[in-house]
């Protein structure tokens, strides 16, 4: 689970911002156990638009089969299909 205690507490440990909001029934079990629950968890919910931006990217370029599993043998026919891919996206959106 990517917002459980373990994961922050790396997090903190390496400084790197929080991305990810506390769900919301982690935070109902946090504030059930009082002060012994620890603090409230804080996100930036910035940096989390911009994660979801480059994750739905992403996702759009793996719906090519042929990059999602990575069928290409050498790196340079990978990048060539990578980048009509992105070819492809971008004609699209026009």
């Amino acid at each position: 689970m990517y917002s459980s205690r373990g994961n922050r507490a790396y997090l903190r440990r390496r400084q790197i911002k929080v991305v990810i909001p506390e769900k919301a029934d982690q935070a109902a079990h946090r504030k059930k156990r009082g002060s012994r629950g620890g603090r409230p968890v804080s996100h930036d919910p910035d940096l989390y638009k911009q994660r979801n931006t480059a994750e739905r990217c992403i996702n759009r370029i793996k719906e090519w089969r042929g990059l999602a599993f990575r069928f290409d043998k050498t790196p340079d026919s990978y990048l060539a299909g990578l980048h009509l891919r992105g070819a492809v996206l971008c004609i699209r959106s026009l």
